[in-house]
């Protein structure tokens, strides 16, 4: 059985739809890649499956049950946790205070203080931000703002993470740290979905990608063959790309 199911899901803005019946399932332990140009919907996916945004039509379910129209605190509860586009920790707080709330908010079974620092000091050392612990948010580069995103999500513990663009703005360094984070949550146990536009990391990651174009769903199914569909190269990827990916697979032995 899928860990999490979304049927027909339509979102609309006025007379705009930025979800328009978009269906599909994750299973238990993989990394399901969302990928798209901008403006494809892939963000208002990730705020319909955490009741960010109130879904117009669909329903969507998680371990069998249906949790359509269920508030977010009430998702994170049940091992729904996500990270945002746009990073913005409480900058009156340290990292690990920061973290902490995640455990406060979200763990459905920790209830005093000492308990969310311990979830909290865990996931700084899950994500290689213990010796920060201490520092203010701003003190912290980009890379590790994001994971203290991570960080926060993990402290909720959660059974899926729902990414988004986790790797933005990174370097070629802290793109490759950031893969290794990732692969290391799976490994553990962890459901992942994650958009990204680094397609080096979408191939590197996931077991199945998912392509959203203008509200819809354009192509599903596993990396390899994705982007060489010849849909997905005109609406998002362009030739060269779909050039090199070929050359590469070429290269290492593999059809083109």
């Amino acid at each position: 059985m899928a860990l999490l199911e979304a049927s027909e899901l339509e979102i609309r803005f006025g007379g705009v739809k930025a979800l328009a019946g978009v269906s599909f399932h994750v299973e238990a332990g993989e990394i399901f890649g969302v990928i798209g140009p901008n403006g494809a919907g892939k963000t208002t996916l990730l705020n319909a499956i955490s009741a960010v945004y109130r879904l117009d039509g669909g329903a969507i379910r998680f371990d069998g049950a249906d949790v359509t129209g269920l508030r977010p605190h009430r998702l994170s509860r049940l091992g729904i946790a996500r990270t945002f586009q746009i990073v913005q920790p409480f900058k009156a707080m340290n990292v690990r205070e920061n973290v902490a709330i995640g455990a406060m908010f979200g763990h459905a079974r920790l209830r005093t203080r000492a308990d969310w620092l311990a979830a909290a000091d865990a996931a700084l050392e899950r994500t290689g931000l213990a010796p920060k612990a201490e520092l203010m948010p701003p003190q912290l580069t980009l890379a590790d703002r994001k994971r203290l995103e991570v960080a926060r999500a993990l402290a909720m513990g959660p059974r899926i993470i729902l990414f988004d663009e986790v790797m933005a703005g990174l370097n070629h360094t802290e793109i490759e740290r950031m893969i290794d984070l990732v692969k290391s949550l799976k490994q553990a146990g962890l459901t992942v979905v994650i958009i990204e536009h680094v397609m080096k990391a979408v191939l590197a990651l996931c077991d199945r990608i998912m392509v959203l174009n203008f509200g819809a769903k354009l192509a599903e199914g596993a990396p390899s063959e994705v982007v060489s569909d010849p849909k997905v190269v005109e609406a998002y990827l362009g030739q060269r790309f779909a050039k090199a990916h070929a050359s590469a697979q070429v290269a290492a032995g593999g059809a083109p």
